[in-house]
């Protein structure tokens, strides 16, 4: 059924402090006409986000708010930040683990509202995980922490998306040797039919088909070049085809990523993280995104890192970030509508 109203503002957290994200958000703000954004608002640091401002040509006007809903008010004429404050100042380009926790409290803000209602959906601007891993924070990257914070019943998706290319990753961040010895059938067919679920319902991909990538070089070459095809991977392909869905594979990764052979389905699924990853940034490095399946809320992010060489220099596009907001919004109106 329908549901009629202005969607709810769309949170954006801070991210890196060092990194670009301060930027390219008000970037994206200064943009956001031309590109049609729905509304949004920043969890971070006022000072910071004046401080970044007064470095751009134009630079965009910040207003604090309260409370989510107080972002409608402001947008037409300012950026809407809902205050965090830093642990001190902020040298573009050098990570400080004291600003950790303001880091991960603007993501828990923006879970928090994303649940409640408040807020539409959530976009996370990147992170610098080693900085966060020092202060404490046990989780590989974002994806994971969002999980956690969402009680998410099964273990989340991470979709990459660009024009001409989305990819899913069946394991996600860890090294390679672990990724292999994780890959079990169960785990390709969770994640197949959870991106499956996410194609028709999120991005009106009906039905979806799906292409499953083989491991090895040429896919095993039947047996010869590795088994994880034949014991692992076809198993799992004729289980996702058992639930109807259009499903080919294992094919050769090394082929099925040109132009003509992406006409052939709506998602492919990786084995690993730069199976995935590698595509996507070759083909639209300036335009991927990240969405992250499986969760009760809607959540993107740009497909890129803090950039901390970039930070400080205004010098960052924005237009990851900007192509991250606008699908949070198509994606919270249609579960608004669709359910």
């Amino acid at each position: 059924m329908a549901v009629d109203g202005p969607l709810a503002p769309i949170a954006i957290t801070l991210g890196e402090p060092a990194g670009i994200g301060p930027e390219i958000t008000l970037k994206a703000w200064h943009r956001r006409v031309f590109h049609d954004l729905p509304l949004f608002y920043l969890i971070g640091d006022p000072g910071l986000l004046r401080g970044v401002a007064k470095k751009m040509s134009s630079p965009p006007p910040i207003k604090e708010i309260a409370e989510p809903a107080e972002a409608a008010d402001v947008f037409d004429t300012a950026l809407p930040i809902l205050p965090i404050a830093l642990a001190g100042r902020v040298k573009p380009g050098r990570p400080n683990t004291r600003h950790a926790t303001a880091v991960m409290a603007a993501i828990e803000q923006a879970v928090s509202h994303a649940r409640a209602g408040a807020a539409a959906a959530v976009v996370t601007n990147p992170i610098q995980k080693s900085v966060l891993h020092k202060a404490g924070f046990k989780h590989p990257g974002h994806t994971e922490y969002l999980a956690e914070l969402c009680a998410a019943k099964r273990s989340p998706v991470m979709l990459l998306s660009c024009p001409g290319l989305k990819a899913v990753p069946v394991t996600i961040h860890l090294p390679l040797q672990e990724a292999v010895a994780a890959l079990t059938t169960d785990l390709i067919v969770e994640r197949a039919l959870t991106t499956a679920a996410a194609l028709e319902r999120d991005f009106g991909l009906s039905p979806p088909r799906l292409a499953v990538a083989g491991l090895n070089p040429h896919a095993g070459e039947d047996g010869e070049l590795g088994s994880a095809e034949r014991d692992i991977i076809l198993p799992a392909v004729r289980r996702i085809a058992a639930e109807g869905i259009d499903v080919a594979g294992p094919l050769p990764a090394d082929s099925m990523f040109h132009a003509e052979a992406r006409r052939a389905y709506d998602a492919a699924i990786c084995m690993y993280h730069d199976q995935a990853l590698i595509p996507i940034k070759t083909i639209a490095f300036e335009f991927g995104i990240n969405v992250t399946l499986g969760l009760p809320i809607v959540r993107t992010s740009p497909d890129h890192g803090t950039a901390l060489d970039l930070a400080g220099r205004n010098e960052a596009d924005p237009a990851s970030l900007i192509s991250a907001i606008g699908y949070a919004g198509l994606i919270a109106r249609r579960r608004r509508r669709f359910g």
